[in-house]
């Protein structure tokens, strides 16, 4: 749980938490969405983990996954970008989507793989990667619904609007 928290801080999904609540409000409906979305990203991620620890010797096991952690300690020294603005829909089914996407290749997911791949216990690892997101994105909720308000007004939107296309830039320069 604390490997894939960690590996969360400042993780783009954060960010997208904050705009998920921002634009939609509904904290405890975009909560439900996040841990469904990481519960179904992650079961799979720790699945594939298991899979590759049965097809390989445990030495060659044992060095890939130390291999893989040393360079999620070096991959969650950079920091993510952010790939795209959310539409409209409804809020826990775009909430949904929108992270279970945004989780494909991300930092917990590799670490989720990382952990299947060396603890054999699938269940565990699945739910404690998924606590360690929900812990790790709860304060964005938090911060997003302080926001929302101010969101919903002219300049509020106006600051939203220059959030995405800075985003955007960023995306089109990195």
């Amino acid at each position: 749980m604390s490997s894939v928290a960690l590996a969360e801080i400042g993780d783009k999904t954060q960010l997208l938490t904050l705009l998920l609540v921002a634009r939609f409000g509904k904290p405890f409906l975009i909560l439900l969405a996040i841990t469904l979305a990481t519960l179904v990203n992650h079961y799979f991620a720790a699945l594939i983990g298991e899979l590759v620890n049965q097809f390989l010797n445990p030495q060659m096991m044992r060095w890939m996954v130390a291999m893989g952690f040393l360079a999620m300690a070096i991959w969650v020294l950079f920091p993510d970008r952010d790939d795209g603005e959310i539409r409209g829909g409804h809020p826990f089914w775009t909430s949904l989507m929108v992270f279970f996407l945004a989780e494909i290749g991300d930092k917990t997911q590799i670490a989720t793989v990382l952990l299947g791949a060396h603890y054999q216990h699938l269940t565990w690892v699945v739910l404690g990667s998924t606590l360690g997101i929900v812990l790790a994105n709860a304060p964005m909720l938090w911060f997003g619904a302080r926001l929302q308000p101010y969101l919903t007004s002219g300049w509020g939107r106006r600051l939203s609007a220059l959030l995405f296309a800075t985003l955007g830039v960023v995306t089109l320069i990195v």
